[in-house]
């Protein structure tokens, strides 16, 4: 399937087009929700034109970063930008995107004068086709032939990766190669070294591993075409005429691969799974079929097929994935399954949040986020039923909520097909995220237990443990940069090579700090990044902070590691700045409130504010502070 069918089918969709520039003050906000709805390539192309005739600069204020994706290819690829910026628009991104001339990609790359280097892209997509890459690679090579033509393959993409680095030292995607080749010698084709298909296998397998050397991502259109069908992607009548690799009917789909990507990088995937239980995690109605009726596990067909639901939905836990239940059900009801079921995949130790009573499930995700302290455009609703599918997507309609019919072998190919998750590594603490959610809860059973703050946070036994940036932390130090929104005084993205240079600046510091308890590691809650001025000011250009450890203290016991730090790199004053987006209000006055004094303000909401070392008094609290 090539089409986007998790998204739903919008009745008034091209009434709806055709209002937008009617209003451009809207336009954006009424463009992304079009934008999530089951597009084809024709639909597609429609909204980007309007869009793009409505705002050619792109909104004014946005929420995101503006990607200006470089596209450099070998074939045809005009066709696939419309629908690589509306998968952008469908997550709240604007692209700008440039394409090179016609085979010219590395003349444009190695050429400072070019339109290339003009445009400036913060984000490159490198995209060959596989006629270009396996030019000369024949059936008459024997091994060491054919070793040969992929090793200097190989050089040509590392050359490429280079050149693109170098040049603009921004993110790079690396597109995998699309196997398009037909076999020669049949199901033992890769008893044939010079087969071209043969090459193509070994090349992707080679790409992979050079994107773990060079810090790139890879587009995996190879493993998209293996499931979808290469005959849905590739037309040769199209090669042919128009030497189009990428046909257009799949368009959308390719460009909602790249915009899954690009939002990851920029911390936009969705963090919870909201799971309903009837007809969805399992088969009928608790309440009404208790637990002998319940359609579940082996034996039937749709019972394995919920068991199959499930272990999917555990899968996407073990990889940092929250997960929670609102299910409209008295609470016993439908907590019996998990508890005694002997068939049920998912326990209730999987479940993070477990909301289940008889509220409207708009109220009830809203409960769930508020519990997770996440935000609401971090969930995804799944639910069998169209009443509440609509009535979520009416109510909340930054929650995701997919398109699924009453079958569920459908629900985790819906999940995995749409790419919520998108995910560009997986660090030790997001296995533990649902761990560190259940330790949360023990920590609120504790805080009702005591009488006075004080005890509660003397009892916690909490210790601080920081360290400078190193290459051990990169990918979870990037990763809370770009995700982190709610306690982030200035929202700050940073790449992975903009934090390398922080960890090379002598006049810089960065700072990565872990909270532990009695009750278990918290894992990185914090980072840090601060940068000496020409005044001797220490700058606090980051600081973000977990949701999850606010009210114990954390933010005064930061404070204090801050000013010994700058201290250390000889500062007379600490600068602290908010700058307001959507969604870091609760920290407008986050500096004030650690004694720092207002500079400056602005009409946006902004403040700036300072502290003098030279009159500061360290905070007194219940943390012990420890350096790794």
């Amino acid at each position: 399937m090539t089409d986007l069918h998790w998204l739903p089918i919008i009745a008034d969709w091209r009434p709806r087009l055709k209002a937008l520039p009617a209003d451009p003050a809207g336009a954006w906000d009424n463009a992304v929700g079009l934008a999530n709805a089951r597009l084809n390539f024709v639909l597609t192309n429609a909204l980007d034109e309007t869009i793009r005739r409505v705002l050619p600069e792109g909104p004014a204020t946005l929420a995101t970063r503006k990607v200006r994706l470089a596209v450099l290819g070998s074939s045809t690829l005009a066709h696939l930008l419309p629908a690589i910026r509306v998968a952008g628009m469908r997550r709240g991104i604007w692209i700008d995107t440039y394409e090179n001339d016609y085979g010219q990609y590395l003349q444009e790359l190695s050429d400072p004068e070019s339109p290339l280097h003009e445009f400036k892209p913060n984000t490159i997509l490198i995209a060959l086709d596989a006629y270009h890459l396996t030019a000369g690679v024949t059936a008459s090579l024997d091994q060491e032939g054919a070793d040969a033509a992929l090793a200097e393959i190989e050089d040509r993409i590392h050359e490429n990766l280079r050149l693109a680095r170098d040049a603009f030292r921004c993110p790079i995607i690396q597109q995998a190669v699309l196997p398009v080749h037909l076999n020669v010698l049949g199901n033992n084709e890769h008893r044939l070294p010079g087969s071209r298909v043969n090459v193509v296998a070994r090349l992707n397998q080679a790409i992979r591993l050079m994107a773990e050397e060079d810090g790139v991502d890879v587009l995996a259109v190879d493993d998209r075409a293996a499931r979808d069908g290469i005959g849905r992607w590739h037309d040769p009548a199209l090669w042919h005429r128009s030497k189009q690799e990428v046909s257009p009917t799949a368009g959308p789909l390719y460009g909602d691969l790249v915009g899954r990507l690009l939002a990851a990088k920029q911390g936009r995937s969705f963090k919870g799974l909201v799971l309903d239980l009837d007809n969805t995690v399992w088969g009928g109605v608790i309440g009404d079929d208790g637990m002998e009726g319940i359609v579940l596990g082996q034996g039937s067909p749709l019972g394995e097929a919920y068991t199959a639901f499930q272990d999917y939905a555990r899968e996407l836990g073990r990889r940092g994935i929250i997960l929670a239940v609102c299910s409209k059900n008295d609470e016993a009801n439908a907590m019996e399954p998990f508890d005694k079921h002997p068939d049920m995949v998912l326990k209730r130790g999987d479940i993070a949040s477990f909301v289940a009573n008889w509220s409207n499930k708009a109220d009830n995700i809203r409960a769930i986020a508020q519990e997770l302290n996440i935000g609401l455009d971090s969930l995804v609703f799944i639910d069998d039923n169209p009443f509440e599918r609509n009535l979520v997507r009416q109510e909340l309609p930054m929650v995701a909520v997919p398109e699924v019919s009453d079958d569920p072998t459908g629900y985790p190919v819906a999940l995995a097909d749409a790419g919520y998750f998108e995910g560009l590594s997986v660090t030790d603490e997001d296995r533990e995220r649902t761990s560190q959610y259940q330790g949360n809860k023990a920590r609120d059973a504790m805080k009702a237990a005591v009488t006075d703050l004080p005890s509660y946070l003397r009892s916690l036994e909490m210790q601080l443990i920081w360290k400078r940036f190193d290459k051990i932390g990169l990918q979870r130090i990037v990763q809370l940069i770009n995700k982190s929104n709610q306690f982030n005084l200035t929202t700050r993205r940073y790449t992975e090579e903009d934090v390398i240079a922080v960890m090379a600046d002598p006049d810089a510091v960065g700072l990565q700090l872990r909270l532990t308890d009695r009750f278990g590691d918290n894992g990185i809650i914090a980072i840090i990044i601060g940068r000496l001025q020409a005044n001797r000011d220490l700058y606090i250009d980051t600081w973000l902070m977990s949701c999850r450890v606010l009210g114990r203290q954390v933010e005064p016991t930061t404070l204090n590691l801050i000013v010994q730090q700058a201290a250390n790199l000889g500062a007379k004053r600490v600068v602290g700045e908010y700058l307001p987006t959507k969604k870091n209000a609760m920290v407008k006055d986050h500096y004030v409130r650690l004694g720092f004094t207002v500079m400056a303000t602005d009409p946006a909401g902004g403040n700036r504010n300072v502290l003098d070392l030279a009159t500061f008094t360290p905070a007194d609290t219940f943390i012990h502070v420890t350096e790794s």
